[in-house]
């Protein structure tokens, strides 16, 4: 990856440690600028790195442009409620882009053994019941929300570990590690905001966040079509 694609890794990572330098001195004013750029590089380099954009592709550029759009709104989520309640619909429109572009590769016609199906369910599944079981309590009024969130990400979790056997190995990898940062990022997200603040929290959200849009875009450009033998 670094060596494939030197120049946009080398430009994403100036913007992954600006947006780390900018969130651990609390620099609002140069996080209005960084912060957008993480999806809107993301989106620029998946659109003139493919040449022949098909469903696939399109989905995932769709999924970052909800995600930069809920970047912004939840920069406003300290004035008021509604921007946290506005950016958690954004990104949970993204998460459902992401699983309809995860779900055509399910779909592909090779035959995988059904042995993983389960134990993948199970693992996703288990996660996303016991976290939302410790911080069900501390929610209020965002228990509903939450807990329709958890089930959308969860789904993009399943979804991407789907694609095991139907895509190439290196475009499974990437999107699957994506997928599992995005998880690790709002759960520590949830954590932050409705149980108890983590030192540092902000810190391992963002680079987790940038991580998963990283890793997902990098899965969708190295994305090769799997044929039955």
């Amino acid at each position: 990856m670094l060596k494939k694609y030197p120049q946009f890794t080398f430009g994403f990572a100036i913007i992954f440690f600006a947006e780390l330098i900018a969130t651990a001195n609390d620099l609002k004013e140069i996080r209005f600028f960084t912060k957008p750029l993480i999806t809107i590089a993301l989106m620029l380099f998946l659109y003139f790195a493919i040449e022949r954009k098909g469903r696939f592709t399109n989905k995932i550029i769709t999924g970052l442009f909800f995600s930069l759009l809920g970047d912004v709104l939840l920069m406003f989520a300290h004035i008021d409620q509604i921007y946290f309640m506005l950016g958690l619909g954004t990104f949970l429109i993204a998460h459902l882009f992401y699983i309809s572009a995860f779900y055509l590769d399910s779909t592909n016609k090779i035959q995988v053994h059904k042995r993983y199906v389960l134990p993948i369910f199970m693992v996703f599944g288990f996660f996303c019941i016991s976290y939302y079981y410790i911080i069900r309590s501390h929610l209020g009024n965002m228990n509903i929300p939450v807990l329709i969130y958890s089930f959308v990400i969860t789904v993009m979790g399943i979804m991407a570990a789907l694609r095991y056997g139907k895509t190439n190995s290196k475009s499974f990898i990437w999107v699957l590690i994506g997928a599992i940062f995005f998880i690790i990022s709002d759960s520590i997200l949830a954590y932050n905001k409705f149980v108890e603040q983590i030192d540092a929290g902000d810190l391992f959200i963002m680079s987790t966040y940038m991580l998963a849009q990283f890793f997902i875009t990098m899965g969708a450009v190295e994305r090769k079509f799997v044929k039955k033998n």
